[in-house]
């Protein structure tokens, strides 16, 4: 985005004007590079009773949020883990997709799942026992859903096997401990670009927002390789609506995506515009290596110049001297200082004693222009001087 202009014509009195402002020296100098060291003042030992002590180092956190194995006291596990084990006297048989029988205690089972503990109140009584089916999940996965119940541990290969079948028993039965676990461990390497369609329908299923974004993200990431998969020609066919939203999802984050790189590039131009400002009235007050105005001296290139936009703006003034056209349209490279200096004079507030060349002209030629270029140069300024306000608070002062 290039800065708003209008292309006027200049009469040469302006341009030889421009010309006698500044002093430029083209034979560069041999002096040797000089480096600034800042000293660090060592305090005296008399001054050390005045120093405060520094506040306490913040506590380290743990990067895990989430337990690998079990998150009670050994002793407490080693009870229960029992008690599952040899299901002394079990008041409870949990009977699983192949017909085995799982045994287990209702007190238990209904303090760590009131959903199994309203069922088990309906069930009739046989011989003093209470009948409870799971079915749809292997033996092993309810076998570990239960030992959960009872002491909240887990063998972390068989979470890893079993993890979406355990995330469908802790929604179904409501064991939100067990839920957490299940989405933690999802989340920790386990989708892969073949199942994250298959776990995003089953986040949505289960209530889990957190993991149904987290797929999301990944879908946004390798949407390309992901539509290609079989998961997602089976979700296609089955859940069409699913798939109408997760396109919506992809079009409106490569929109976001372009505008945020849009804003970003725009962002650039500001600040370079505003670096330029800068270099400006660097060189028209100090004077730069080897221009600037006349009641300077000029040394060269003996210091290293903190401005970023300086040795451009140098270049381009180098241009603007020697240029033969030197009429806004005629030049590429004119036109641009022409439009350096009227952005100056709009963002100047000292014409009177300004020292960059025409800032009291475009002053008054601002009088002249019509209310749309107007608008133009008002948006251009109040853009430019966003981004320095903005650098003003997150960057260090120039020294």
């Amino acid at each position: 985005m290039g800065s708003p202009g209008a292309d006027i014509s200049w009469p040469s009195s302006i341009i030889e004007s421009f010309n006698r402002s500044f002093d430029i020296n083209i034979e560069e100098g041999n002096s040797s590079d000089i480096s600034y060291f800042l000293e660090d003042k060592m305090p005296s030992p008399n001054n050390h009773h005045n120093i405060p002590k520094p506040p306490p180092l913040p506590r380290k956190k743990s990067n895990t949020r989430i337990p690998k194995h079990c998150f009670v006291p050994k002793e407490t596990r080693d009870v229960w883990e029992k008690l599952f084990k040899e299901g002394y006297g079990a008041d409870v048989h949990v009977i699983t997709e192949n017909g085995s029988i799982i045994p287990a205690h209702r007190s238990i089972l209904s303090v760590a799942s009131p959903v199994i503990g309203n069922i088990l109140q309906q069930s009739k009584v046989k011989n003093g026992v209470r009948f409870i089916r799971i079915l749809g999940v292997p033996y092993d996965a309810v076998c570990a859903f239960i030992r959960f119940l009872y002491s909240s541990c887990y063998e972390e290969e068989e979470m890893n096997k079993f993890v979406l079948h355990l995330l469908v028993l802790s929604h179904s039965y409501t064991v939100s401990s067990l839920k957490r676990i299940c989405e933690h461990i999802l989340e920790q390497g386990w989708l892969n670009n073949e199942n994250v369609v298959d776990v995003l329908q089953l986040a949505k299923n289960c209530d889990t927002p957190r993991l149904a974004l987290f797929c999301l993200r990944i879908i946004m990431n390798d949407f390309k390789s992901i539509s290609k998969t079989e998961a997602w020609k089976f979700m296609k066919r089955d859940n069409p609506s699913l798939e109408q939203e997760l396109l919506e999802s992809v079009v409106e984050a490569d929109s976001r995506k372009q505008e945020r790189m849009k804003k970003i590039e725009e962002r650039k131009v500001y600040l370079q515009l505003h670096e330029a400002m800068e270099a400006l009235l660097h060189i028209c007050r100090e004077g730069c290596r080897t221009i600037g105005p006349r009641d300077k001296v000029l040394k060269g290139s003996s210091v290293p110049c903190g401005f970023p936009a300086c040795k451009g703006l140098e270049t381009l003034i180098r241009h603007f001297y020697v240029c033969k056209t030197k009429v806004p349209g005629g030049c590429v490279h004119c036109k641009r200082m022409w439009q350096l200096l009227e952005l100056h004079s709009r963002m100047c507030n000292e014409p009177e004693t300004c020292k960059v060349p025409l800032c009291r002209h475009f002053k008054v030629k601002m009088e002249q222009l019509s209310k749309k270029e107007e608008v133009k140069w008002k948006l251009l300024v109040r853009k430019v001087v966003a981004v320095k306000n903005a650098q003003k608070l997150f960057s260090p002062q120039r020294l």
